[in-house]
């Protein structure tokens, strides 16, 4: 593992496409997961610590704007891993123009609907249209150096471990029926005419956060 690690650190790490695969299908798993948790537990705190809400769009418990932006930090640190700091201001820098940009285009294309408003939120300082703030990019920066010098590595090194069929098709399958419950969910059930994960989760009873409603 620390031969690896150094490595990969380095950029002296030779990764077969297969494992590249994997690893990339992990990574969109784990952080969307990640996300989710930081999600679900930081909402019960905004909302008084009374209830707790399940956040994001889908049944499974996993965000996609998080894997987005992990494989996006992955992409932009790539040659600076050796530099933790810098590690962290690209990713301050690049989460908060994706965070931003979306929001914004998500508001404009669903008629002033969001889907996180931090203008209602606490610790919203720096905050910006309610679309990014201060507290949320910080956040992201700190979970970029978990990523980069923690996740990363320990799905290239189980990636060696494991035989590669094994591998290979646990990492693909799991992605994929992440995936497919995001496209479910996004579109599917409105071109269908299926029920989202959001009307069934309310029908048995769990608090689903709602999109936020321009007034």
């Amino acid at each position: 593992m620390k031969n690896i690690y150094i490595k990969y650190l380095n950029n002296e790490l030779k990764l077969e496409t297969w494992q590249k695969i994997g690893v990339i299908c992990l990574v969109i798993v784990i952080t969307g997961i990640f996300g989710w948790l930081y999600e679900f537990i930081f909402y019960y705190f905004n909302s008084g610590m009374k209830e707790f809400y399940w956040r994001g769009a889908n049944f499974l418990p996993w965000i996609n704007i998080y894997a987005t932006g992990s494989i996006m930090i992955m992409i932009l640190t790539k040659k600076y891993k050796k530099k933790p700091l810098l590690v962290f201001l690209i990713a301050f820098i690049s989460t908060g123009i994706l965070e931003y940009f979306t929001g914004l285009t998500m508001y404009k294309l669903m008629n002033g609907i969001r889907c996180w408003d931090y203008n209602t939120e606490i610790l919203n300082f720096g905050n910006i249209g309610g679309f990014v703030c201060l507290r949320s990019v910080t956040f992201f920066g700190l979970s970029a150096l978990l990523l980069i010098y923690g996740i990363v590595p320990i799905c290239i090194y189980v990636s060696t471990i494991i035989k590669k069929e094994v591998f290979l098709a646990f990492s693909i399958t799991i992605c994929a029926i992440f995936l497919f419950d995001e496209l479910y969910n996004l579109l599917f059930a409105k071109t269908l005419n299926l029920p989202r994960s959001a009307d069934i989760y309310k029908k048995i009873g769990i608090k689903y956060m709602d999109y936020y409603k321009n007034k």
